[in-house]
């Protein structure tokens, strides 16, 4: 769909509404935050690194061109391994948008190494769940009062491998398994929506959870520092022709 004028959303136009895509300078969250610009609406792009995301706006801007009737990219500084950062950027949304229609939490890291976040959580559930976790409960009021509203958390069927490790969620005394701590992130994600849905069923906020699909980003490029490397290769030999391309990937979010 490249730069021309159709929508993945369709005719549906989405003037004077305001969505936040998180982690959208590159791959699917960068094409649904096209889309949305393309269809009208002001898209706050949660990014945590800057000068990417400005860059991403630009190239945006410029692959769809003069297009009429577009809406506004804005980008804001999001660090979902800092909760302070989080806090600060909700806090930013929260005086300087007047509503807020769509937050579709995107941004993730995939099968990384072990490691911390600023705040001593393991980095996978830190970023994929408990980052857009606060970030999304602080920005609940905002959703409510903007209400008809939408949450998107974007999961992954890796969550079928996963389980709460509830006595040990930072992998501090269970061997580290990058796919394991990854699959307990997705599987967070889903809990938290289908209980963020039950809450919100009578307050106009409606909240999903979804998978993709297997798409070509840069997600899964953290395989390559762990035993998955082989397996990793492989699979782009046998599976390429069946992978998503980032715009396809979008689809199920927009």
């Amino acid at each position: 769909m490249g730069g021309n004028s159709s929508s993945l959303v369709g005719a549906k136009r989405l003037d004077g509404k305001t969505a936040i895509v998180t982690g959208c300078n590159v791959g699917i969250g960068r094409e649904t935050a096209k889309d949305l610009y393309k269809s009208g609406a002001r898209v706050i792009m949660a990014c945590r690194d800057i000068e990417k995301a400005q860059a991403a706006a630009k190239t945006i801007e410029e692959e769809v061109g003069d297009q009429k009737d577009v809406g506004q990219l804005v980008v804001k500084p999001l660090n979902l391994s800092s909760l302070k950062s989080v806090r600060d950027c909700a806090a930013d949304i929260n005086k300087n948008e007047p509503t807020v229609t769509f937050l579709i939490n995107n941004a993730g890291v995939m099968m990384t190494p072990k490691g911390e976040t600023e705040d001593g959580f393991e980095t996978q559930f830190g970023v994929n769940h408990l980052g857009h976790f606060l970030f999304t409960c602080l920005l609940l009021p905002k959703l409510i009062q903007s209400a008809p509203s939408r949450i998107i958390n974007v999961s992954s069927a890796a969550h079928q491998w996963g389980k709460m490790n509830f006595e040990d969620l930072n992998w501090k005394t269970t061997d580290y398994s990058a796919r394991g701590a990854y699959a307990q992130s997705k599987l967070a994600n889903i809990l938290f929506t289908v209980e963020l849905a039950r809450r919100l069923q009578d307050k106009g906020v409606t909240a999903y959870s979804l998978h993709p699909g297997v798409v070509k980003t840069e997600l899964g490029r953290h395989m390559d520092d762990t035993y998955f490397r082989g397996a990793r290769r492989m699979a782009s030999i046998v599976f390429a022709p069946f992978f998503k391309n980032p715009t396809e990937g979008a689809m199920t979010t927009l």
